[in-house]
């Protein structure tokens, strides 16, 4: 269940990160409430997965997902490139959750 959650809470990243984006500075309503609310509900569920997953694994993890969303968000949303190298590197960020997952104890 922690990790389920803590997949949740990767997602809630992403939805805050194209928000953050969306905002302008903060300088658009919607946008930066979704933001905040965003980060809340993402932090929220972080903390709870940490209760059962190390630190270490569960941060990782979260940022990994937030990264990785945030990228093919900006690719599928905001027309930003997708060149090899950098499908290369989020392919490797992938590779380094699949590995934490594979290697944790909870």
């Amino acid at each position: 269940m922690a990790w389920l959650i803590l997949c949740i809470a990767g997602l809630f990243e992403v939805v805050w990160a194209f928000a953050m984006k969306q905002s302008d500075g903060f300088t658009r309503l919607w946008p930066s409430i979704i933001t905040l609310a965003g980060m809340l509900v993402s932090f929220g569920l972080l903390a709870w997965s940490m209760r059962v997953l190390p630190l270490g694994t569960a941060y990782t993890v979260w940022t990994g997902i937030g990264a990785v969303g945030a990228f093919v968000v900006g690719i599928a949303f905001l027309g930003e490139a997708a060149s090899l190298p950098r499908l290369l590197a989020a392919g490797l960020i992938v590779s380094g959750l699949l590995l934490m997952k594979l290697s944790s104890p909870a």
